[in-house]
């Protein structure tokens, strides 16, 4: 099975990029973050003429995940628990294929100190512990999206300049690493121990032609799924199209089960 996240940013001004990416990509199954559309909004219908399964879970304007999937999921849930008074829509969960697929869009967090930083470090915390349940029901699952995390500083162009920042800052790397150490593993890094790559490129400044990037879109994959992996691997290729997102899709790919 083929899993691809893609923090679209906005899917309907991306439309076109994302849909040829699609058609000629084909993943079994397609997260996707900042939609920035209601759920009536989305543009259900072009990915249900490819074949995909469609749920969506959005807002209007900001926010929004959506998984796709070639095999209609068995059940979809779309709140993470722990906050019930927690209206941004960032997080959906769907059971394919014998395993559970976690979509989701981790706040930014800047400006930090603050309230977007002590909230980025609560939704944390609640998708440990969302984690946490997970593991102790045995079943396979993964948590695949835009953290909005540089796990280290070989994840981040210039570590200096990203010193304070939220995505970089030590309680979030400290709460990036607290879910590894439950027994996950991030696979991107496991398949490439110290390729320096990035998702994501800032319009500003030029980042993308000087390759000023971060990688902040991950998986990590419950130890069934790390038994089973195959691959992991960062398209650039969606970047240099005209009207790009500032991210690009990144792919794992699991093996059946035995």
């Amino acid at each position: 099975m083929r899993i691809t996240t893609w923090n679209v940013n906005s899917i309907k001004a991306r439309l076109n990029n994302v849909t040829e990416w699609v058609r000629a990509a084909r993943p079994d199954v397609i997260i996707f973050q900042e939609i920035k559309c209601q759920d009536a909004d989305f543009p259900s219908l072009e990915f249900q003429s490819m074949g995909y399964s469609v749920h969506v879970h959005g807002q209007k304007s900001y926010n929004g995940v959506a998984i796709l999937s070639l095999q209609k999921p068995d059940a979809v849930r779309n709140r993470l628990d722990g906050d019930e008074t927690d209206e941004q829509s960032r997080y959906i969960e769907a059971d394919i294929a014998g395993m559970t697929i976690c979509g989701l869009y981790l706040p930014n967090g800047n400006p930090r100190p603050g309230e977007k930083y002590e909230y980025k470090l609560r939704w944390m915390q609640r998708l440990y512990r969302r984690a946490q349940k997970l593991l102790e029901d045995e079943r396979p699952f993964l948590m695949a999206g835009d953290y909005n995390v540089c796990p280290t500083d070989i994840d981040v162009y210039d570590p200096e300049a990203f010193a304070e920042d939220a995505l970089c800052w030590p309680d979030t790397r400290r709460a990036f690493r607290s879910l590894i150490n439950l027994g996950l593993t991030e696979a991107w890094r496991a398949l490439h121990p110290t390729i320096q790559d990035y998702t994501f490129w800032d319009y500003q400044g030029g980042c993308w032609p000087k390759n000023q990037g971060l990688r902040i879109d991950h998986f990590l994959l419950s130890p069934q799924l790390a038994d089973r992996l195959v691959s992991c691997e960062i398209d650039r290729n969606p970047r240099a199209k005209e009207k790009a997102s500032d991210h690009v899709p990144v792919t794992c790919e699991i093996a059946d089960a035995a």
